[in-house]
């Protein structure tokens, strides 16, 4: 099941380091299954954040088909993939768009941050734009249930930038055998 990104706008009063006090409204990423749902994470998640009183002014669906979070990267940017495919029934090449939200600390991080995760596609695209997101943090979903550990640790091995290993190889449709380490 593929997760469903929601952008939330949170409204709060912020103190700056002289003391002074400015109103700041800013979009964080929260998965949740519907918009009451998204709407109950990120005041769960900015509880933890902003001590004061704060309000959600807005919540929308994301149009994000992947969120890859990179370590030591602390901006995210939006990578605009353009996915090439030949109709054959037309003789035509058509291209269609997905974007990403690739974590970051500048556009050439992010681009290679972007070749980096679309290493293995196996058809041709092209990346005609990347640019910084004014996202300030990414909340995935995870309820701690079994079965979500495997989900964070994946979560955390991707943020980490590391290989994810697989548990079992697919030899035949209908066998499985374990992974072997390498």
């Amino acid at each position: 099941m593929s997760a469903t990104w929601y952008e939330c706008k949170v409204k709060y009063r912020k103190t700056d380091e002289t003391g002074g006090q400015k109103v700041l409204t800013e979009p964080y990423l929260v998965d949740a299954l519907s918009y009451t749902e998204a709407e109950s994470r990120i005041n769960e998640e900015m509880a933890a954040y902003i001590s004061e009183e704060f309000k959600i002014t807005n919540i929308k669906v994301a149009n994000y088909a992947e969120i890859h979070p990179f370590e030591n990267a602390d901006r995210w940017f939006k990578s605009k993939i353009s996915l090439l495919a030949y109709d054959e029934e037309s003789g035509k090449e058509r291209k269609s768009n997905m974007y990403m939200l690739v974590q970051a600390n500048d556009v050439r991080e992010a681009y290679d941050n972007t070749l980096h995760v679309m290493q293995n596609t196996m058809g041709e695209y092209s990346i005609p734009a990347i640019a910084e997101s004014p996202i300030m943090d990414v909340f995935p979903y995870f309820s701690g249930e079994e079965g979500e550990t495997e989900q964070l640790e994946r979560f955390n091995a991707l943020k980490a930038s590391k290989p994810i290993q697989p548990e079992a190889e697919i030899v035949d449709h209908m066998e499985f055998e374990p992974a072997t380490e390498e």
